[in-house]
């Protein structure tokens, strides 16, 4: 099918005129106006795998500047293998950039919140509500408050950025969006979408997604050269099957184990991951002959391409096929430039000025303009100033020993030995006390601490001291000991 031909079946669904239109301009762009898939159970993680990375994932939202500028690649590793469900939401602000629009612009939500919006956009959003994730508890009831909420969120961003508006496939993205965080963060999140990762793709004329599928072809040729030609066979305008895959970021294709996972990865590296993605369906639906026998014709083949195998969907095998995929950013932009250059030889200049896009959370941080404001983590307990904060190890270690105190340790304790000469400390006193006896005959073991029953015995064959000399000598022992064990407690305390 011709460009010119797949440009027609998207007019009326840019205009959103009313139902029924809405449903026909959807099922010519080969989007089903079908409710988004069902919640599919996600694959089990064991509890203690889970705990191990909410603590990495903890450490690093609680250091996420450190983080970046320097372990990247640990971040973009941690990514691909999950974010833990309960860190998710707060991961996505952090990687998007979000959290930190939010920081700079305290108040704007509400503001865009309170103002009437414009009646046009508005009951556009209205008829959209129901249809996003009906049988999600959220949004299962008409007035409920998922449904208010995305109400609110798409409503500012038709006041934020009124040159765009509103666009039918911004819808989804929100729901997501909505799912893991409050509905101010919600908005931001989807600004950082639609102005960092996929700038141009919700405007008027569709010219940003136009060069994707572009860019989407040329890539599938290196892939896949089976799909490609027969894709190039039929005629088959990228417009017919990849719209919905790209605008929506997979959130109405795949399975929702699947969006969690691939929108992990999309939020830390980029645009890519969207591009890979694709690439991995195109390959498994359309990449072997025995695939193609049955899909002899066009309607066969978007068909095909619509109704995917539930094989190729599933996360684990998703995920590691898009993580192997040799599709770097640098092949994208290349890319993007050569059919940048046909588009300018064949239909003159864009007529939508988008931001330039960027890959990725590294690249959104880098690309921040002028100091970016500290990230402070909100805590889920609260403690006074005063109280201290309580270690995680245990009780806390005792100060470590100087140089100088541990020479008098290993003073005090060679010198308790009886091999050993006293030291001078010892020999003072026993000089002040008047002692005849050589110093090293005054027992140096400590009385309080010595049983009395294994005292050693008098010799038989001494003679006997009268009781002046008995009495000295047990005023020198006692005044001795009572110093080396003042000693001794001095240095245990230091």
């Amino acid at each position: 099918m011709a460009l010119s031909e797949a440009l027609n079946f998207t007019k009326s669904w840019i205009l959103f005129l009313e139902n029924g239109e809405n449903a026909r301009a959807f099922a010519s762009l080969g989007i089903s106006d079908r409710p988004c898939p069902l919640l599919h159970r996600l694959e089990e993680v064991p509890l203690e795998v889970l705990r191990q990375r909410e603590s990495k994932w903890l450490d690093m939202l609680n250091n996420w500047d450190k983080w970046m500028a320097k372990k990247h690649k640990k971040i973009r590793l941690r990514c691909q293998k999950g974010i833990p469900p309960s860190l998710r939401g707060r991961a996505w602000q952090y990687l998007s950039g979000g959290k930190v629009k939010l920081q700079q612009n305290p108040g704007k939500f509400d503001e865009l919140d309170m103002s009437p919006g414009d009646p046009k956009w508005l009951d556009v959003i209205e008829r959209d509500l129901h249809r996003q994730f009906p049988f999600h508890e959220m949004f299962v009831s008409r007035g409920g408050h998922g449904q208010q909420d995305l109400f609110r969120v798409l409503k500012a961003y038709t006041l934020y950025r009124p040159e765009e508006g509103y666009c039918q496939a911004q819808a989804p993205i929100a729901a997501v969006l909505l799912m893991h965080m409050p509905a101010e963060q919600a908005f931001w999140c989807l600004v950082q979408i639609c102005e960092k990762y996929l700038p141009g793709y919700y405007s008027e004329k569709l010219e940003a997604i136009q060069l994707d599928g572009e860019i989407l072809f040329s890539l599938l040729q290196k892939v896949s050269p089976v799909a490609h030609k027969h894709l190039s066979r039929q005629k088959i305008d990228p417009l017919l099957y990849m719209t919905e895959w790209f605008m929506c970021a997979f959130a109405r294709t795949l399975p929702w184990s699947s969006v969690l996972r691939v929108w992990d990865m999309f939020f830390c590296e980029g645009v890519k991951i969207i591009f890979r993605v694709g690439l991995v369906l195109l390959k498994h639906a359309l990449g072997s002959p025995e695939k193609l026998k049955a899909c002899q014709g066009q309607y066969e083949t978007i068909e095909q391409l619509r109704s995917l195998s539930p094989k190729i969907m599933q996360e684990a095998f998703l995920v590691q096929e898009v993580v192997e995929l040799p599709v770097t950013e640098r092949q994208i932009e290349r890319e993007h430039l050569i059919q940048l250059r046909r588009w300018q030889e064949t239909r003159g200049e864009l007529q939508c000025c988008s931001p330039p896009r960027l890959h990725g959370a590294k690249a959104i941080m880098e690309a921040e303009p002028g100091p970016r404001p500290i990230l402070q983590p909100s805590p889920s307990i609260r403690l006074p100033p005063d109280a201290p904060f309580p270690s995680s190890k245990g009780k806390p270690k005792p100060p470590k020993q100087s140089q100088k105190e541990k020479e008098q340790w290993k003073q005090a304790k060679a010198s308790a030995q009886l091999d050993k000469p006293p030291t001078p400390s010892q020999a003072n006193v026993a000089a002040a006390a008047g002692d005849a006896c050589p110093p090293q005959d005054v027992p140096l073991k400590n009385p309080a601490h010595q049983d009395p029953a294994h005292q050693d015995p008098a010799p038989q064959d001494s003679a006997p001291q009268d009781s002046a000399h008995h009495r000295s000598q047990d005023s020198v022992h006692h005044h001795s000991q009572e110093s080396l064990t003042s000693q001794e407690s001095e240095d245990t305390y230091l």
